[in-house]
């Protein structure tokens, strides 16, 4: 890989600094490993060229941050990524919602495909769902204005956040409800958003969490919390959220994106 390459893939213009942050990943410190980033970087570069030969300008981006296979999940984190047009040659930015380590806030971030797989994360895999061109069109200028991205938002931040929600949002959670406001531009709060996925028939995931395991989670944890999900619900152990895979199954089955596509990096 070049030196130019590697340059291109690690260019960042953030939306919202913080000292760190995470979605998808453990908030654990650990030195770099010198195997991991080259296998992060050799899994941006192959999503780049993925994201070339689609023909596409904004997808839905998804990497492996934690193994959710006891959940029957495959993906943990979603995102846009959009190319960026204007300079020598096109690149892919990715804006995405990270949650601040070891707090229950979280932030938007604008990042090349580069830092976007740097993060450890449990598999060097990624997936993507090109959008139909009408919601392309309409989300580049969305992507690319930092108040209007931002209008839904919500800094509070759970990574199980119910789905109908308003109290929390996780970060596959704010991607689809961003979504909602590119498709639909009448769409101002996260209750017309939800209200819209769901006349779109977006189904979340529902969790199986028994009592300790959320006990447990609440107790350890400050971006986890539960008491946003309907008692009746959560006390039958059913959390519903906005998941990755959950999303890419609605995209595919109401139309509103096409076939996904898997990209394969080194092996961790």
């Amino acid at each position: 890989m070049s030196r130019r390459s590697i340059a291109a893939l690690l260019l960042v213009a953030t939306v919202c600094l913080a000292p760190s942050a995470r979605a998808g990943q453990t908030c654990e410190k650990k030195p770099a490993d010198p195997q991991a980033v080259s296998d992060g970087m050799t899994l941006a570069v192959a999503t780049a060229k993925a994201l070339d030969a689609s023909g596409a300008n904004v997808v839905m981006l998804a990497r492996a941050g934690q193994d959710l296979s006891a959940y029957r999940l495959t993906y943990s984190h979603l995102g846009f990524a959009y190319r960026e047009t204007g300079g020598a040659k096109p690149v892919w930015r990715v804006l995405h919602k990270l949650n601040h380590c070891g707090t229950a806030a979280a932030a938007l971030y604008r990042q090349g495909l580069g830092e976007f797989f740097l993060d450890r994360p449990y598999r060097f895999e990624a997936a993507f769902v090109a959008l139909t061109p009408e919601l392309q069109a309409r989300l580049i200028p969305l992507l690319k204005d930092n108040a209007r991205v931002g209008m839904l938002n919500e800094p509070r931040y759970s990574m199980v956040a119910y789905a109908w929600g308003q109290t929390y949002q996780q970060s596959n959670q704010w991607a689809v409800e961003t979504l909602a406001v590119a498709a639909e531009p009448t769409i101002d709060d996260r209750r017309r958003a939800q209200a819209w996925m769901q006349l779109k028939g977006y189904e979340p995931t529902p969790l199986t969490l028994g009592p300790l395991k959320r006990l447990g989670a609440r107790a350890l944890a400050a971006n986890i919390a539960f008491d946003d999900h309907p008692n009746e619900r959560r006390f039958a152990d059913r959390i519903e959220t906005v998941t990755v895979d959950s999303v890419f199954a609605w995209l595919q089955r109401s139309g509103l994106g096409g076939a996904l596509v898997t990209v394969r990096g080194e092996s961790p």
